[in-house]
């Protein structure tokens, strides 16, 4: 084709050619602000819209009816798409003649595939947020002029899925808002974004309100507590050689907890009487014991902590019984990890041993190994790693008796009576399944 042909080409059909250009360019608009809108932070978009962006107060509301917003622009797409192929066979057919609807299928799809959908989905998707802050003014205006066709658009298709069964909520989503940004933490964790310290933060406190104080609390079984009628200079040796500022008295039984003495005061009483015990009474140097429900979830707990001011309570199951207690601190360990100071006992229980296996307490919580270890150990039905071994076999093991379960192999290295102290855990090879 000579030059002079092309000229008359364009002089012939110029209006075709520049409608399907336009075309084009409306359909690349279409699906860059589908992928940008849908794919744009709620979160960033709320900063924006605090720091005085205004685009950023339409996209919020835009993505804020989802399916109305998709419908329209799924609506203008097709019809802008449909209107370039028309206008193409039509061009193609009166150049070509009979071969031209084959010659204006294959440029059309190669024409919309590339400028209408990858190269815009693309452009937006490096840069949802601010594609989606520069599109949403015409996208508004889209909106209110096709949103009625698009709602009915939608409950047409709501109507045909329901009749087969098939029932949708624009209202709920699938997920927890929880459950999102765990998701999302997570997802950047992997990109490495975020790393396993920040990580593990988050997901603490995401978690206080899934686990009960009955998962973290010091069981009566490790808990410290003093006699109220033994001799008060023994209890005073036991309180100040005690890693603890608190401590429980009990009277008669260690299910009657009558205060909470806390070494402070003690100290303070000590010093008034010059550092006579005999001139002590412990009990009323006590404070009132707090009771706490071992069902009561962590995130009611921490709020009651701080609305009490109070740093320490006695856990009771439904029946009374202690059970153990909890301190403020448990509940931070939960979302900064372990917290110790120059007093603290090493109380880890975790030690690796030279074959790359590990050695733990039976009394080590399962979240615990998880968080230090990377594991994925289930703690929904125990607490404890011994707990966990018991529970999955059913029994109370023998000394030396070996489990395999959640790609972990459990052999049992210490037991006392019936509570198990010792386990060795490996990953678990081909022969011990």
């Amino acid at each position: 084709m000579t030059f002079d042909a092309i000229l008359t080409f364009l002089g012939n059909y110029w209006i075709s050619i520049a409608s399907i250009l336009a075309l084009v360019l409306l359909s690349g608009f279409f699906s860059g602000s589908e992928t940008a809108l849908t794919a744009t932070s709620k979160s960033r978009m709320h900063t924006l819209g605090n720091n005085g962006e205004v685009r950023a107060g339409i996209v919020t509301h835009l993505i804020e009816r989802r399916d109305r917003l998709i419908g329209a622009l799924l609506i203008g797409n097709t019809i802008v798409n449909i209107l370039a192929g028309s206008l193409m066979t039509s061009l193609f057919l009166d150049v070509f003649g009979d071969s031209g609807v084959a010659i204006a299928t294959l440029v059309t799809s190669a024409i919309v595939v590339v400028f209408s959908e990858v190269l815009p989905k693309s452009w937006a998707i490096a840069g949802p947020d601010r594609f989606a802050l520069a599109v949403a003014p015409m996208v508004r205006l889209f909106v209110l002029v096709v949103g009625p066709v698009s709602a009915a658009v939608n409950w047409l298709v709501r109507a045909i899925l329901a009749f087969f069964g098939v029932r949708l909520s624009s209202e709920v989503s699938m997920l927890t808002a929880h459950e999102e940004l765990r998701g999302a933490v997570d997802y950047l964790h992997k990109e490495g974004s975020v790393v396993k310290a920040d990580r593990d933060r988050l997901g603490g406190v995401l978690d206080l309100g899934e686990l009960e104080v009955s998962d973290i609390m010091v069981h009566r079984v490790a808990m410290r507590a003093i006699n109220a009628d033994d001799p008060v200079d023994i209890n005073v040796r036991i309180i100040l050689d005690s890693p603890y500022t608190r401590m429980p008295i009990w009277r008669g039984s260690t299910d009657n907890i009558i205060g909470v003495l806390h070494a402070k005061d003690l100290l303070r009483a000590m010093a008034d009487v010059d550092s006579d015990a005999s001139k002590i009474d412990i009990v009323k140097l006590s404070q009132k014991p707090w009771f706490v429900p071992d069902t009561t979830n962590l995130k009611d707990q921490l709020n009651a902590f701080l609305r009490r001011k109070g740093h320490f309570a006695i856990v009771v199951d439904e029946y009374g019984e202690v059970q153990g207690l909890v301190t403020l601190e448990d509940i931070l360990e939960e979302i900064v990890g372990d917290i110790s100071d120059e007093y603290d006992l090493d109380m880890q229980g975790v030690r690796q041993e030279a074959d790359g296996s590990m050695v733990v307490d039976g009394s080590v919580p399962i979240r615990d190994l998880n968080r230090a270890l990377e594991w994925n150990l289930p703690d929904e039905e125990a607490t404890t790693i011994a707990g966990l071994v018991i529970h999955e076999s059913k029994s109370i093991p023998d000394e030396r008796q070996a489990f395999t379960f959640y790609g972990k192999r459990f052999i049992v290295m210490k037991r006392e009576r019936n509570r198990i102290t010792k386990l060795r855990i490996r990953p678990a090879a081909e022969d011990d399944i």
